[in-house]
């Protein structure tokens, strides 16, 4: 067989059982490329986890048609073992036929904790090297050697030097690659037998990505003085000491050839940032220049072009995985932060570029969307890849120690690039705070109604029908997902409204001795949003303004003061939209968004989409069946024609992809 896939997409054949039972311990159902593959074959999902949850859906969506006559390929997976399909109730085992599928099938040879331990998206290269290799029965040690050289490409006994281990973790963490722990500690032990690396601190600069940049920008300003002195023989050494926080060696080989080639992307990707030097004229005509302040203007305007310029080959393809749209959504923000900064006006021949781009991004995430989509719905909580994860991803910390607090604080509409211009607000206020930046997909539609309720409810939008119009049942959907796992109505807090004036009640709530559990809600970037008239680089200057206030600042020291551990998000991001019309439609849309209609009727939305044929009527995934969303075509709003608005509700990669951000104090 070509692919690991084909071994579990064979079993899928339409039309031989109305329900098919699986049992998936390794959740290879849910992966992404797995999903498209079955539902290509007519055959729709549900995976049996919450037993009232798979009822309703179960009950509303499928035994309904059966009941009318209708056939159905209906796919119900348990992620345990073959031996616990019996334990499902009666009238599932009756009605169906049984699978079974794990990754001890598909990698016999292979350590089984080690294999299980990989990201799904791992198992291409895994299963090619195994193909290609034909390996013995490895034990553990011998499969994690096998793993680190197939799929990470890592091979430790070829790590002599420091260049040798930058190229290697610098590969890694450009990239954004997740390594599961136990493959790190036996690369880490590999290297500690190697005297060399005695003084680097590999524990923290192998897993951690923000650590590891942190370690590269305290040392770049190091790096620099040592070229000036080669530039200028008058170059007099510093006095004062550099001020590491991170402990390792000073002097790093960034001239060296493998490391020098990411250097540029390093800078224009915001992962380190320039630095101010009293020899920047001579360094700015240097390899080095893109990591030296010089004019303001003219280093944002060069490092806008090189963004430009270096974007379009990396849009992510038709089939590309949804972390490469994560990855790509990141740089993205970066772009739209210089492109809308304090600093001066984009030339016209840049802002042209940056509009063609757009376009090309645009149509790029549309065509992945309708074909990817619907598959990141189901994929496992850890690491969360949609809102309705965060829940179940924070439950998994809460279980794994019972000392443990956690607080998801939702900044209403923030979108990525907003969230960048909140960082360095934040970071202009105090230096203490710590960073470490994921992102999510919202739902679709963007709406707060759907997306910030998935996110407190921990489930589709499906599973809430009676207040997906609405936000007023957010704290019963969020007590209740915690009540759900044990925790009691003291021990959870939800309090929204948040952004500006006093914290006494937010004080006054996690200062209970029992609080464990918080949900805040800041409405302030919506607040703005919805009054905006000046655009994208307005909403910047706004956020920046409320983010170098005391405010945001003083929430993240008061949680982190009572101990809680900080994961900060957004239900949908915002784009700056023009008008293309607006449908004269009566009383007949329950929503009336900017960027979407909502109809409870194929017939009307149809009816409207014949009078704007850009909109792209959306299937409801997730949703209620009566939930019918017209989209809005790309950054244009469901306003009077010409008329511009900063608006959600669409699927622009603004709107859609936002930010997730774990929040704590650097180590003193």
């Amino acid at each position: 067989m070509s692919s690991w896939r084909d071994q579990i997409l064979k079993e899928f054949t339409p039309k031989v059982a109305r329900l098919t039972l699986v049992a998936d311990p390794d959740g290879l159902l849910l992966e992404e490329i797995i999903l498209e593959g079955v539902r290509e074959r007519g055959f729709e999902l549900i995976p049996f986890e919450d037993h009232i949850a798979f009822r309703y859906a179960y009950e509303s969506k499928f035994r309904s048609r059966w009941d009318r006559g209708e056939d159905t390929d209906l796919v119900v997976v348990l992620h345990s073992q073959a031996s616990d399909l019996g334990a499902l109730p009666y009238d599932l085992l009756q009605a169906s036929r049984k699978l079974s599928f794990n990754l001890g099938d598909i990698f016999p040879n292979l350590s089984y904790p080690v294999v299980t331990a990989l990201d799904r998206g791992d198992m291409d290269a895994l299963y090619q090297a195994q193909k290609r290799h034909t390996p013995g029965q490895l034990g553990d040690n011998a499969t994690k050697g096998f793993v680190l050289l197939h799929v990470f490409e890592i091979a430790p006994e070829l790590i002599k030097q420091p260049s040798d281990l930058l190229r290697v973790l610098l590969r890694r963490h450009y990239r954004g690659q997740r390594i599961p722990a136990i493959l790190d500690e036996r690369f880490i032990q590999l290297l500690r037998q190697n005297n060399t690396f005695d003084d680097w601190p590999l524990e923290t600069l192998i897993p951690d990505r923000e650590a590891f940049f942190g370690f590269l920008q305290e040392r770049w300003p190091i790096f620099l003085d040592r070229l000036a002195a080669k530039e200028d023989s008058n170059f007099r050494e510093r006095k004062e000491p550099y001020g590491l926080s991170i402990k390792g060696p000073v002097d790093l080989p960034f001239e060296h050839h493998d490391i020098r080639v990411y250097v540029d992307n390093l800078f224009l990707d915001g992962l380190l940032h320039s630095v101010s030097h009293e020899h920047a004229d001579t360094l700015s005509n240097t390899w080095v220049s893109v990591g030296v302040q010089t004019d303001p203007a003219s280093d944002r305007s060069r490092r806008l072009s090189k963004l430009v310029e270096g974007l379009q080959p990396s849009i992510p393809a038709e089939d590309a995985r949804h972390v490469e749209w994560l990855h790509f959504a990141r740089i993205w923000a970066e772009l739209m932060v210089l492109a809308n900064g304090e600093d001066g006006t984009v030339s016209a021949k840049t802002s042209e570029h940056i509009k063609t781009l757009q376009e090309q991004v645009d149509t790029g995430f549309r065509t992945w969307l309708l074909k990817r989509y619907a598959g990141l719905v189901n994929l496992p909580p850890v690491p969360p890849v949609m809102l309705h994860h965060l829940p179940r991803f924070l439950s998994r910390q809460v279980a794994e120690s019972r000392g443990v607090k956690v607080a998801l604080l939702l900044v209403d509409g923030l979108a990525l690039d907003q969230w960048l211009v909140v960082r360095e607000g934040l970071a202009s206020r105090q230096s203490g705070f710590r960073f470490r930046e994921q992102a999510v997909f919202a739902w679709i539609p963007s709406l707060t109604s759907v997306s910030r309720q998935a996110a407190f409810a921990g489930k589709a939008p499906i599973f809430f029908p009676n207040s997906i119009q609405i936000t007023d049942k957010e704290p019963a959907l969020w007590t209740q997902f915690w009540a759900d796992q044990g925790f009691t109505s003291s021990e959870i807090v939800y309090l929204k409204g948040l952004g500006d004036g006093s914290l006494e009640s937010v004080s006054e709530a996690l200062s209970h001795p029992k609080a464990r559990i918080a949900g805040l809600v800041i409405d302030k970037v919506d607040k703005i949003m919805h009054g905006m008239e000046m655009g994208t680089a307005g909403m910047h200057n706004q956020v920046r303004q409320w983010a170098q206030q005391p405010y945001l600042s003083s929430l993240l020291d008061l949680l982190l003061d009572h101990g809680f551990r900080i994961y900060l998000t957004s239900d949908h991001g915002n784009i700056e939209a023009e008008g293309c019309g607006r449908p004269m439609e009566g009383a007949v849309a329950d929503l009336r968004g900017e960027r979407v209609r909502v109809y409870p009727d194929a017939v009307l939305r149809a009816n409207v989409k014949e009078r704007f044929p850009g909109t792209l009527a959306w299937d409801p995934i997730g949703l209620p069946n009566d939930y019918l969303a017209l989209l809005a075509p790309a950054r244009q709003a469901f306003i009077h024609n010409k008329q511009r608005t900063v608006g959600h509700g669409g699927i622009s990669l603004e709107e859609l992809i936002v930010p997730l951000v774990q929040i704590d104090r650097k180590a003193e």
